[in-house]
């Protein structure tokens, strides 16, 4: 066996290097905050303005990072005690007994052991006079601007925004603070404060300048951001244009800036600095559900059709693929959105579907020519009407049919939740109706159909999340044998009662077995957050179809409950759950389903 000899310098190096590692194994130091008076709430605050305690927290070791935290620490606590009205603390930090205030910045401190924060406070100030002027009609300042209140740097500030913003709504832009006179008595702890406003000219908008190369026409741009030249400045105007250009998804950076100065009529050009995103997306989408079977989406978008911010979109999807039935249901759509077409809130949209469905119930084959519009009305309210071509060939227990009507489709959706993917509070309702008129001997009616939720979260961390679903349908005018049948209501499955096969719950007269004219479908969801990535639900469905328009003693009802997974991803939840019939007839025991996104 050979064996190493080590040189002198090799030993030296070893020496070195074990050194090394020892210095780098060290103890990190240990802060220490006291707050005189012991207020806890005040403590909590100045721990969480602390970079020493910050530095602590994550283990820091080396000296000169220590100190430089220490130094910087006098005016981040000083700062924090202003925010919270003490305006006569006293602050000092020792490091290892000595005072960091009083330690060049740049010395070599061998190692640091102790950090001692030491605050005093001293007297809470609260308002002698508090007052903005002039102020515009209406203005709320903060309820903490008062005399007697505590003396917060926060509420000034707030103050002071909530006085120019007020007169930036009646159309003055350039508002601002032009005094501020601030006095501290320390022999009464009370603090004087008065701020001087310039209100400036009623402004308003010049013209639109547009900065960065775009695909998109100029003109178009300007007609999506709907800012009014001539008209008197609003805060909102702003606020709405940015929001409509990036709704278009054309662009993926929107700025907007106000000009500095005014021209001679007091009009006010925006500066717009638009980059456009990649013009064409391709995705794809799948869920899994044990009896439903594998469903394969993909779509492919062009954000720029024609230069004008115009989307066109592609969409296909098989559904079905190994599930309980022996074939598979096909969709493809296109559709074109031109935004900002009648006014600059109005799209203007046309689409084609074409579709096969192979349902347990019915074989259909259809087409649907639609043109409409959207309106929202705000970021929670938007509208949908349309009129429509459709047909539809379809054979089912009650034989071959050819239908044939001309549509109105309308809808409102008023969305208040927090995500679309995952929501934690808030409430959701959509509304359809589509009256309908027979063609070529078909028979007229008309289709209601609403979907109501809500949500809720308990505890400031929202890791527990109660949600409800409400579902609501009708068909009127129309006999079930006149109807097309996916028109009717069917129930079963993960749009409907989990634990039950997809559309096992039908209107089943002597042999025939059609959907109902009427329907009602209740969901709740009990939903746990267990850590930052994993979750998991527990749920009950139930649902009632009819073979009348309203709900009486000709339908049935059923229901099925589970329990579930939820894995956190960047796009939202992947979705597991499992579930069994817990009322009502179905022969395909547990029923499993896979997918992104909440359930509802």
């Amino acid at each position: 066996m050979s064996r190493r000899k080590f040189t002198g310098n090799s030993a030296k190096a070893l020496l070195f290097l074990g050194l090394s590692l020892l210095a780098g194994q060290a103890a990190a130091f240990q802060g220490k905050l006291k707050v005189a008076g012991g207020d806890d709430t005040l403590e909590g605050i100045l721990t969480n303005a602390s970079l020493v305690l910050t530095a602590e927290k994550e283990g820091t070791k080396n000296p000169q990072d220590i100190l430089a935290a220490a130094q910087a620490d006098y005016g981040r606590l000083v700062g924090a005690l202003y925010q919270q009205g003490y305006y006569g603390p006293v602050v000092k930090i020792q490091i290892d007994g000595r005072e960091a205030a009083e330690l060049p910045p740049l010395t070599k401190l061998p190692k640091v052991d102790r950090v001692v924060l030491s605050v005093d406070p001293g007297p809470l100030f609260v308002f002698d006079r508090a007052e903005v002027a002039p102020l515009a009609p209406k203005t709320q300042l903060p309820k903490g601007f008062n005399q007697g209140e505590p003396a917060q740097t926060s509420v000034i500030r707030d103050a002071a925004l909530a006085g120019v913003d007020s007169w930036r709504e009646i159309g003055h832009a350039k508002a601002d603070v032009v005094e501020q006179d601030v006095v501290a008595n320390h022999k009464t702890s009370e603090l004087d404060v008065f701020l001087r406003l310039a209100p400036g000219p009623v402004v308003r908008f010049g013209d639109l300048k547009i900065s960065g190369k775009s695909a998109v026409r100029p003109e178009r741009i300007r007609e999506i951001a709907g800012i009014p030249s001539g008209q008197v400045f609003e805060p909102a105007v702003l606020e709405n244009a940015a929001s409509r250009l990036r709704r278009t998804g054309t662009f993926s950076s929107v700025t907007l800036r106000e000009a500095e100065t005014l021209d001679a009529n007091d009009q006010m050009d925006v500066e717009l600095a638009v980059v456009d995103a990649k013009p064409r997306r391709l995705g794809f989408g799948a869920e899994l559900h044990s009896a439903e079977g594998l469903a394969l989406s993909t779509f492919w978008l062009h954000r720029n059709l024609f230069g004008g911010a115009e989307r066109f979109r592609i969409e296909g999807a098989v559904t079905g693929i190994n599930g309980d039935a022996d074939s598979l249901d096909y969709h493809l759509s296109l559709s074109l959105t031109r935004p900002s077409t009648f006014n600059p809130e109005t799209d203007l949209f046309v689409r084609a579907e074409f579709e096969e469905l192979s349902e347990p119930t019915y074989f259909s084959q259809q087409a649907n020519l639609e043109v409409g519009i959207t309106r929202r009305f705000s970021d929670q309210l938007t509208a949908d009407a349309s009129v429509a071509f459709r047909y539809s060939d379809v054979e089912d227990d009650l034989g071959k049919r050819q239908f044939t009507h001309l549509t109105f489709p309308l809808a409102v959706t008023w969305d208040r939740r927090d995500n679309t993917l995952d929501s934690t509070k808030g409430t959701y309702l959509r509304v359809d109706a589509m009256p309908y008129i027979g063609l070529s001997g078909s028979a007229s009616g008309g289709r209601l159909y609403a979907d109501g939720r809500a949500y809720r979260a308990v505890g400031e961390e929202k890791k527990l999340v109660f949600a409800g679903r409400m579902q609501l349908g009708s068909v009127l005018g129309s006999s079930i044998k006149d109807t097309p049948p996916d028109l009717l209501f069917f129930s079963g499955g993960s749009g409907t009662v989990r634990g039950h096969s997809y559309q096992s719950l039908a209107i089943n007269s002597g042999p025939d077995e059609t959907g109902g004219r009427s329907f009602l479908g209740l969901s709740g969801e009990i939903r746990a957050k267990f850590t930052d990535k994993l979750g998991g639900a527990v749920f009950y469905d139930a649902a009632y179809i009819g073979a009348n328009s309203f709900m009486d003693d000709t339908g049935d009802w059923h229901s099925g409950a589970g329990i579930g997974l939820r894995y956190q991803t960047g796009i939202g939840p992947i979705r597991l759950d499992v579930a069994g019939p817990v009322t009502g007839d179905n022969s395909s025991g547990v029923q499993i389903y896979l997918g992104i996104g909440q359930a509802f």
